[in-house]
């Protein structure tokens, strides 16, 4: 089918919110825009969606089961609830669609909503990021939609952000408020949490044996091998040569999650580092 020959991107939202789905994912993108879950699930099976996108208010709740078929059944295609209005009813549907095991949430009410979904699309998760994130969720414990959505922004965007100014940035977000929520809460910082997680890229990428630290350096966008090397020590007290043979990526994640992420976990459940208490990126804080 013709519609294929491009990205596609299912939706199931109001009609009036689909022309800006259309504007918002832009060249390269063809929004499929089904009436029902059953069409956006049969969408999926028959060709390659990148992401499907709904609205809670579009849901009824007969076709909750057909959304944990679409989130258990292809976990490679991301499942969006897109909050264009704010009322009792999407609420309550906002909580079903949670249950129902949608975990990405962004709210379109506001513009810069928008660009977080076209960064959405358009950067899916990295083999490495899978990774990270298959451990990295269960060990947030019970976060917040706003503090699980930050964490999730930091591991995709890791990579080519070096630094937490570019990360705020690219997100929209006022440096001095987004990084003083975590102070305030004794967190380790922003910027502590970009270059560790940077980290484990690099430890991914050592374990392929075709990849000298150089080409890892590189890759990551320090600006040189030495750069690579002052970053593993003031984070890990170790030479460059030693991460490599003394933290493979599944200890340097455990070694991660063990230290800034699991005994922060009560912190977590009441932590709002976005403006609003609900799970949006790219609105200013």
């Amino acid at each position: 089918m013709k519609f294929f020959e491009t990205t596609t991107i299912a939706t199931v939202v109001e009609p009036n919110v689909r022309s800006q789905v259309d504007a918002a994912v832009g060249e390269g993108f063809t929004a499929l825009h089904a009436n029902s879950m059953g069409e956006a699930l049969r969408a999926v099976r028959e060709g390659p969606v990148r992401a499907v996108f709904v609205s809670p208010g579009c849901v009824g709740r007969e076709e909750l089961p057909r959304v944990a078929r679409l989130v258990d059944g292809f976990p490679g295609v991301p499942t969006v609830a897109v909050v264009s209005r704010h009322d009792s009813r999407s609420s309550e549907r906002l909580l079903d669609l949670g249950a129902s095991g949608v975990r990405r949430m962004v709210d379109v009410s506001v513009h810069s909503g928008w660009r977080y979904l076209r960064d959405l699309v358009s950067h899916p998760s990295s083999p490495t990021a899978a990774r990270i994130f298959s451990k990295l969720l269960p060990a947030l414990g019970q976060p917040t939609d706003d503090c699980r959505a930050v964490f999730e922004a930091l591991v995709r965007l890791a990579p080519g952000l070096p630094t937490v100014k570019m990360f705020l940035v690219r997100l929209d977000l006022n440096s001095s408020t987004f990084t003083s929520r975590f102070h305030r809460l004794d967190l380790p910082s922003p910027k502590h949490y970009l270059s560790e997680i940077r980290l484990l890229y690099a430890a991914a990428f050592l374990e392929l044996p075709g990849l000298s630290l150089s080409d890892v350096a590189y890759r990551l966008e320090y600006s040189s091998p030495q750069s690579f090397g002052r970053h593993v020590r003031t984070f890990l007290g170790t030479t460059a040569t030693e991460f490599r043979a003394r933290y493979p990526f599944d200890v340097a994640l455990e070694d991660f999650l063990e230290r800034l992420i699991v005994p922060f976990q009560r912190t977590f459940s009441t932590f709002h580092p976005l403006e609003t208490g609900v799970g949006h990126l790219g609105q200013k804080g």
